[in-house]
């Protein structure tokens, strides 16, 4: 558990190094309050676990970005951005929100590629550990990222 509570504080604070400044979360809260909502699964193995741990920390920084958000609609409107360098598209910054928005509608039409995008973005997982936890090749992991990225780079583009 001690390994993998090293592990999971280093993912958290990869994730709010790429979120706004002043960021009011820190990597421990972040871990605590996604280990929460995994608590009682024993029955998963390593890799299984950081998926959904990646899951749950995804979910907790769209929760806290929507409640800063909604404090903050009458503020000064800034954007809280998720820098995801490897889905960045001239010079674009991706919101927290906006991302969550475009894996749900990814999802809506293929799965699969929208986890692969979740898994590398969320969990910094390699393709090796992404295809272990999907039950695919590791080519498959490769395409499906290619593939996802260049429809979250042209959906970008649109906005």
């Amino acid at each position: 558990m001690p390994q993998v509570y090293t592990e999971l504080r280093a993912m958290a604070a990869g994730y709010l190094r790429r979120e706004r400044p002043d960021h009011t979360l820190q990597p421990t809260a972040l871990v605590h309050e996604a280990f929460l909502r995994l608590a009682g699964d024993k029955s998963i193995d390593r890799a299984h676990f950081m998926a959904i741990a990646a899951v749950a920390m995804r979910n907790v920084l769209v929760d806290h970005a929507r409640r800063h958000t909604a404090a903050k609609r009458s503020a000064d409107g800034k954007r809280l951005t998720l820098g995801a360098p490897e889905l960045a598209t001239s010079g674009n910054e991706l919101d927290v929100l906006e991302l969550d928005d475009l894996l749900h509608r990814l999802a809506k039409f293929d799965a699969r590629r929208a986890r692969v995008v979740e898994l590398k973005v969320f969990a910094a997982m390699t393709n090796d550990e992404i295809a272990q936890v999907l039950g695919v090749a590791r080519s498959t992991v490769a395409e499906d990222w290619t593939v996802a990225k260049a429809w979250l780079a042209a959906e970008l583009n649109e906005r």
